[in-house]
């Protein structure tokens, strides 16, 4: 048999007080409307005994402040790459004393559409929009009538939503410099997108950013790429054979790969070839997937901050909610660090 609910009227009578006295205290208002201290012990004495706990839906409701947010992606929950994602957002969240509602489309226009009418319908005082790779979106209709917040997601057209996302072009620039730090000037090869900016996987947010970010830094350093490979998707057979066709033709120094699966197709092209790593060809790559560790020599990589972008849109998402009506609200984006993993597959240039 299930335990009944104590009320506000079960409160008021333990400390004997009027229920409208025993709202006032345990709302934070008893020094406000000159109410005894003795009857302010009283009434949170009996709180406290009873284990007594607000109705969040009624204060919802009168509030029109529900303590909850919401959070809609495509395939983040389901995915063992970027759960830290939502770990992220659930521990910034229980830290605001928010409780976050977890939705996921499967890239579902008509799945997207139903969960957030039931976020809406739940009365959220807040969304956040989120997708696992990062991506131009069209906004999905009635998600500007909440705060939201994008999270690795930005508009195709102009939004006042605010859009959290990673650093790629700093994190490119930061692989470059890992190269250029070893004494890498030449027979610099990508694998994955590039070498020119028209190079590029289709789609690919990430791609155009971690693309801009190397040739800036190499061109800055008098260094000139010295070619590329295109992958149709980033997995480790495509990193394989654009690896493979590189070398029937080219001996590179070392490899800029696009991600760490990327990655691991290239170094298995360069073992068929009897290159080793990073005595023959350096390699660096981007996300810090968990194989980056596995991989041996392990990988040096440029680490995606899942968790910390999961934090961030919460933080970004709170601020929203502050200046909800504020006429000036600008779409702004805000960029998180991508940190390096230096590990052991980059070796220093040889003599020339």
């Amino acid at each position: 048999m299930s335990r009944r609910r104590v009320t506000l009227a079960d409160v008021a009578k333990a400390a004997g007080v009027s229920r409208t006295t025993a709202s006032l205290v345990l709302s934070g208002r008893g020094r406000e409307l000159r109410i005894s201290q003795d009857v302010e012990q009283r009434v949170m004495r009996a709180a406290d005994e009873l284990q007594y706990r607000p109705n969040i839906v009624s204060v919802g409701l009168r509030t029109g402040i529900t303590r909850t947010i919401g959070f809609v992606s495509d395939t983040i929950a389901t995915s063992r790459l970027a759960g830290d994602m939502i770990k992220g957002a659930l521990e910034a969240a229980r830290e605001r004393g928010v409780m976050l509602f977890i939705g996921e489309t499967e890239g579902d226009a008509e799945l997207e559409r139903l969960l957030l009418q039931a976020m809406h319908d739940r009365q959220v005082d807040g969304l956040i929009f989120a997708s696992m790779f990062t991506r131009t979106i069209k906004v999905p209709k009635g998600i500007t009538a909440v705060p939201s917040v994008l999270l690795n997601a930005l508009p195709k057209q102009p939004t006042p939503l605010p859009a959290v996302l990673p650093d790629e072009v700093e994190a490119g620039r930061t692989a470059a410099r890992v190269l250029l730090d070893a004494g890498h000037r030449d027979g610099i090869y990508l694998i994955g997108t590039g070498p020119g900016m028209r190079d590029v996987t289709s789609g690919s947010v990430a791609a155009v950013e971690r693309l801009t970010g190397i040739r800036e830094v190499l061109r800055e350093a008098g260094v000139k790429l010295a070619g590329g490979r295109v992958c149709p998707d980033w997995q480790p057979e495509y990193g394989l054979a654009a690896t493979r066709d590189l070398l029937r033709t080219a001996r590179p120094r070392a490899l800029i790969c696009f991600n760490d699966r990327v990655a691991l197709g290239a170094y298995q092209a360069l073992d068929d070839f009897g290159l080793k790593v990073p005595s023959d060809v350096s390699v660096v790559s981007f996300d810090d997937h968990p194989i980056a560790a596995w991989m041996r020599p392990k990988l040096t990589t440029v680490a995606l901050p899942h968790y910390e972008l999961g934090r961030k849109a919460v933080e970004v998402l709170f601020t929203e909610i502050g200046r909800e009506h504020d006429p000036d609200r600008r779409g702004e984006v805000h960029r998180v660090a991508m940190t390096l993993q230096n590990r052991e597959s980059v070796a220093s240039a040889p003599a020339t």
